[in-house]
């Protein structure tokens, strides 16, 4: 569903958690039936007061609908508040093809706090999601 660019990105995000793991990027994977069924990348969002950052979830195609984003999401958000986080921010894309992700935020009580109309490119707005923990 990543373009090329985009997925670029997060294997600087992961190279960069593996290679610094107390650094910026935090990376969990999950494992299913002896196989990588997703990853999450989250950290914590620079001159805040315990604010993080979900910058990227994926789930294998293959094994969507069973629970892998879900168990990631809330690994990530119990290790946060242990640590004493008090929000996790989400940025994505409006696009259509975004409407999974949308309603899987939503269901996690991530709603949408701000709008940034044509920000991506005309016709593609940012959404910033907020989860209070």
């Amino acid at each position: 569903m990543f373009p090329p660019g985009e997925v670029q990105c997060a294997l600087e995000l992961i190279d960069g958690a593996l290679a610094s793991p107390d650094g910026d990027y935090w990376v969990r994977v999950a494992d299913l039936e002896g196989r990588v069924a997703g990853y999450i990348c989250f950290g914590s969002t620079p001159m805040t007061d315990r604010t993080w950052d979900l910058y990227w979830i994926a789930t294998h195609p293959g094994l969507r609908g069973r629970g892998v984003g879900s168990a990631l999401v809330l690994a990530m958000e119990g290790e946060l508040r242990v640590g004493g986080a008090r929000c996790v921010r989400v940025e994505t894309s409006h696009q259509e093809d975004y409407g999974a992700a949308h309603r899987f935020y939503l269901r996690h009580d991530y709603p949408e706090v701000a709008r940034f109309r044509d920000f991506y490119k005309p016709g593609d707005d940012l959404i910033i999601l907020l989860k209070q923990l």
